[in-house]
Parts: C-alpha cells; structure tokens; sequence
C-alpha cells in the first residue's frame, strides 16, 4: 500500500509590498510660521512657484495649510468687506483642517488618498504630529512609473 497523505496547503498569497512614502517624499519642505506676514508668505509662493505649504509651530507640528485661494481671499475681504488690510499674518487665513499621510504610509496609501480627495499634496507626519516631509501626486506618478518598470 502506498500513502502520499495529504498535500501541504500553499501558502496565502500575500498582498504586494509597496515602497514606502519616505522613499519618494520631499524632506525639505517650505513652510510658514503661524505668526508669519501673509505679504511674506505670497512672496515666498511667488519666488518658489509654490502653490501651497504647510504651517508648522515651533515645535515642528502642523496647525495648517496656507494655499494660493486661503491669500485670494485677503482681496475679497478687503474689497468686499472694507476690512482694513492692516499687518495680516498667516493664522488669520490659514486653513486649520490638514489632511496629512504618516511616515508609515506606502505609496499604494496615498495614491489610494489622492484619488478619492481633490488635495494636490500631503504633509507627512511622524508619529507625534510632527512634519517630516511631503508628498505631492507627481511623487506618486514617479512611484507608478518605477513600479512598471519593475513589475511590468
């Protein structure tokens, strides 16, 4: 009699390893101070062709995001509201809800984030808050392109 017993189970298939967010996220980030001149933040967006960028504390936690539109309405108000334009800093129009990605994000994460949100970039935190880099969709698009290459 010959007995072959039963066959192992194969091993799951497991869900593919994507490359870390730290390996295509920016490190050196322009970033404004809450307390900043709105006149030296548009200055900054003007010189670096920037559309956006994150405002950090002293400490080096995120409290918002000062964009190109949160400037734009500085003119509104001031036309449309007669608001003196007086010095106006950067928390006075920054926008206070920040959609971030953490550093233990993988380029699957936040691809799957850009596509269900209209935002053109992430700050990415560590894990108390604080900023460590960013991350924009051309990031991500380099990310797709070297997954072709290496998959495809």
């Amino acid at each position: 009699m010959n007995f072959t017993g039963a066959k192992a189970p194969e091993a799951p298939k497991s869900v593919k390893e994507y490359r870390p967010i730290t390996d295509y996220m920016t490190r050196e980030v322009i970033t404004f101070h809450p307390l900043q001149s709105i006149a030296d933040a548009m200055d900054v967006f003007l010189e670096h062709r920037i559309s956006g960028a994150p405002v950090v504390d002293d400490d080096g936690k995120i409290v918002g995001i000062l964009s190109e539109i949160d400037c734009m309405k500085i003119m509104v108000d001031e036309a449309y509201h007669n608001l003196p334009h007086g010095k106006i800093t950067v928390i006075q129009y920054m926008s206070n809800n920040v959609a971030t990605v953490p550093i233990t994000a993988d380029v699957l994460d936040v691809a799957s984030k850009f596509l269900h949100t209209h935002y053109r970039r992430f700050p990415v935190v560590d894990y108390n808050g604080k900023l460590v880099g960013q991350v924009s969709r051309r990031d991500i698009l380099q990310a797709t392109r070297d997954l072709k290459t290496s998959t495809w």
